[in-house]
C-alpha cells in the first residue's frame, strides 16, 4: 500500500514552498519520521518526515520545483523496508566470491572512490545529527559528516561548523594546480597577505576567462524575501532616522557586580539586551505611537509589547519575535533571545516565532558597526539600532572623561510618527539606560 507524503500546512502569509533538498531516493528504505526532503519557503527551512516506514518508491516533485500546501512529495511503499534492507545480502556474497576468485593483480590494495571511503569510514557508526543548512552543505560538498566535529547540543553540527572544518582543510591543504593536475607547494609571495578568491569549478554558473570568473548563483527565497521586504520598506513608508548616544557606564557597572550570581540563580548569562529590550518597552508605553502599525488610512495602537530581535542565521537576518516583553522578567527575555539563537544557527525557526511584532531592536555592534541607519521591518513602524560600545571623551560637569558610549539610531515612519515623539522616544531609552534604577521605579 502506497503513502503519500504530501506538503505540510503552511501560515496565510506563505503561499508556497520550494523543495530544498531530496535526503532519500527512490528505493531507499526510510523509517517513520525519519527526514524526507527540506522544503525552503522565504521565512524558514521546513523538514517534511515520512508519515510511514517502507520505501521510496517515487518522487512527484525533484530539487528547485515549487510546490503549494498539501501537495504530494513523494509515494512510500509501506511496509517495504524489510526487504529493501535484506536484499543487499545475495550481492554482497557474489561480489566477495568474485574478489576471491580474482587474479592476483586484480587483488593489489586501490584507494577507494571518495562516496565508497566516506561510506566505509561510517559504517556502523552512529550517524551525527545535522542542522537542516549543514545537512544540504554536506550533501553538495560530498562530505563525511563523521568528520566534522559538531559545536551543538549532542553534537549537533551546524552550517558553521562545516564551513569552519572546511577552512581548516584548506589551511592544510597545500595549493592545487589544476593545469598540472597534482598538488603544488603555494609560491611564496610576502608582499601579498590577501588570498584571491578561489571559485568552485563544480558547482553551476562559473563563467568567465580563467584568470576573471565570474560565478552567478540564484538567491534563495530567504535572501530574495528580505530583499523584497528592504525595498517595499523604503517605497512604502517615509522613513526617517534620528540618532542619540548613550553612556554604558551604569549598565557595565551593574551587569559586572551581577552576572555570575544572575547566571546561577536564573541559568542564562546577563547580556545588553535585555536591558535595551526593558527600556523600549518604557519607552513604547510612553509614546504608545511608536508600538503602531500603518493599515491603508487607518493607524493600529497595539496593546501588547512584542519585539522582533535580529538575529544572523545561515540563510540570512532573520527577526524572531519575542512576545509580551512587558511581562517578561529579564532572566526570561535573555533566556528567549538565546533560544533564537541557537535556532537560527540550526534553521529551526518556526513560522509562529517569525510572524507579528510591533516593534524591533537589531544590534549591528556585533560586527563592529559604530552608526548605520536600519531600515523598518514592515509593519511595523519603527525598528532601534544598536551599536558597538567604545570608550570616548565626553564632558561631565565640566570635565573631559572617558566613558563607554554607544551610539543610538531609531528608523521610524514618518507617516504616523512626528520627529518631536521619536526624539523623546529615543531620549527615554537613553535615559533609562543611563540609569537603570528607572526600570525598578517604573520612573
Amino acid at each position: 500500500m502506497s503513502t503519500e507524503v504530501r506538503v505540510p500546512a503552511l501560515p496565510e502569509s506563505v503561499a508556497d514552498a520550494t523543495v530544498l533538498t531530496w535526503y532519500k531516493q527512490p528505493g531507499d528504505a526510510v523509517e517513520k519520521d525519519e527526514n524526507l526532503v527540506d522544503l525552503e519557503t522565504d521565512k524558514v527551512v521546513l523538514e517534511v518526515p515520512a508519515p510511514a516506514a517502507g520505501r521510496v518508491a517515487e518522487h512527484k516533485v525533484k530539487e528547485g520545483d515549487v510546490v503549494d500546501a498539501d501537495a504530494v512529495l513523494a509515494l512510500i511503499e509501506a511496509g517495504a523496508a524489510a526487504a529493501a534492507d535484506q536484499a543487499p545480502a545475495e550481492p554482497a556474497a557474489t561480489a566477495q566470491a568474485e574478489r576471491t576468485a580474482a587474479p592476483a593483480e586484480a587483488a593489489a590494495p586501490s584507494t577507494p572512490e571518495p562516496a565508497q571511503a566516506a561510506a566505509n569510514d561510517t559504517a556502523g557508526a552512529e550517524q551525527p545529527q545535522l542542522a537542516p543548512a549543514a545537512r544540504r552543505l554536506v550533501k553538495e560538498l560530498g562530505l563525511n559528516a563523521g568528520d566534522i566535529p559538531g559545536s551543538g547540543r549532542d553534537g549537533r553540527i551546524h552550517k558553521a561548523d562545516v564551513i569552519a572544518w572546511l577552512d581548516q582543510q584548506e589551511v592544510a591543504a597545500p595549493e592545487r594546480d589544476p593545469e598540472a593536475g597534482h598538488t603544488a607547494p603555494a609560491p611564496a609571495s610576502p608582499d601579498d597577505t590577501t588570498p584571491a578568491l578561489e571559485l568552485d569549478p563544480s558547482l553551476p554558473g562559473l563563467s568567465g576567462d580563467p584568470g576573471r570568473p565570474e560565478q552567478r548563483v540564484p538567491m534563495t527565497r530567504l535572501r530574495a524575501r528580505i530583499a523584497q521586504r528592504l525595498v517595499e520598506a523604503q517605497q512604502n513608508s517615509a522613513m526617517l532616522t534620528t540618532f542619540n548616544e548613550v553612556d554604558m557606564s551604569a549598565v557595565l557597572a551593574l551587569r559586572s557586580q551581577y552576572k555570575d550570581r544572575f547566571e546561577s540563580t536564573h541559568g542564562v548569562r546577563l547580556g545588553f539586551m535585555s536591558f535595551f529590550v526593558k527600556a523600549s518597552v518604557e519607552a513604547l508605553q510612553r509614546f504608545p505611537v511608536v508600538n503602531a502599525s500603518v493599515d491603508e488610512g487607518d493607524i493600529i495602537y497595539h496593546g501588547y509589547y512584542d519585539i522582533g530581535i535580529a538575529v544572523t542565521s545561515p540563510r540570512g537576518l532573520v527577526v524572531p519575535i519575542l512576545r509580551n516583553c512587558d511581562q517578561l522578567s529579564m532572566a526570561d527575555i535573555e533566556r528567549g533571545i538565546g533560544d533564537f539563537g541557537t535556532k537560527a544557527k540550526d534553521g529551526t525557526l518556526s513560522f509562529e516565532e517569525l510572524t507579528g511584532g510591533t516593534f524591533s531592536i537589531t544590534n549591528g555592534g556585533v560586527f563592529g558597526s559604530l552608526l548605520s541607519t536600519p531600515i523598518l521591518n514592515p509593519p511595523q513602524s519603527a525598528i532601534l539600532g544598536m551599536h558597538k560600545i567604545e570608550e570616548r571623551p565626553v564632558a561631565r560637569d565640566g570635565q573631559v572623561v572617558i566613558r563607554p558610549m554607544m551610539y543610538l539610531a531609531l528608523s521610524y515612519d514618518h507617516r504616523i510618527i512626528d520627529g518631536r515623539e521619536a526624539v523623546q522616544f529615543l531620549v527615554a531609552i537613553k535615559e533609562t539606560l543611563e540609569d537603570p534604577a528607572r526600570l525598578l521605579l517604573r520612573i
